[in-house]
């Protein structure tokens, strides 16, 4: 080969592999950042692994939720969307509107013991407002009454 062509296809390989390691980069981040949302019938239904980062979102069951500690710094809690509960436990200070019978949603993983620890609570803002992927679950819940909730 002659080597002003040798020269380009050194150019060529170099842009292409540095082309694939920023995609490799950016893919690797894209997975890391991603916070996928389930509901407690999905987490019941071992479709979450142990330690997995995600979020979890439904009402928070009346008469469920107990502080404990100083102030009550250590909050656990039933996330339920009728069907299934989830045991959520956190430790931090509570939005204002955080109370049972409202919607919620946390951020955290599962324990070995299936306890959900929340490193975040989000709670809704108004009396309308509920994430999109709570709504629909529950919104599937009403219309097939019993068929969600198989037992």
């Amino acid at each position: 080969m002659l080597a002003h062509r040798q020269q380009k296809l050194a150019i060529v390989l170099f842009i292409v592999l540095g082309a694939g390691i920023a995609v490799a980069l950016t893919l690797f981040a894209l997975k890391e950042g991603i916070n996928v949302f389930f509901t407690p019938t999905e987490i019941s239904e071992g479709e979450v692994e142990t330690g997995q980062n995600f979020r979890i979102g439904g009402m928070v069951k009346m008469g469920s939720v107990i502080k404990e500690g100083l102030d009550g710094a250590e909050v656990n809690f039933l996330a339920t969307d009728f069907c299934n509960d989830v045991l959520v436990s956190f430790s931090g200070p509570l939005p204002d509107l955080f109370r049972e019978g409202q919607g919620v949603v946390a951020d955290g993983a599962l324990d070995n013991n299936g306890t959900f620890q929340a490193t975040q609570i989000l709670a809704k803002h108004d009396e309308d407002y509920m994430s999109a992927e709570v709504k629909a679950s529950l919104d599937a819940a009403e219309e097939e009454d019993v068929g969600v909730c198989q037992q």
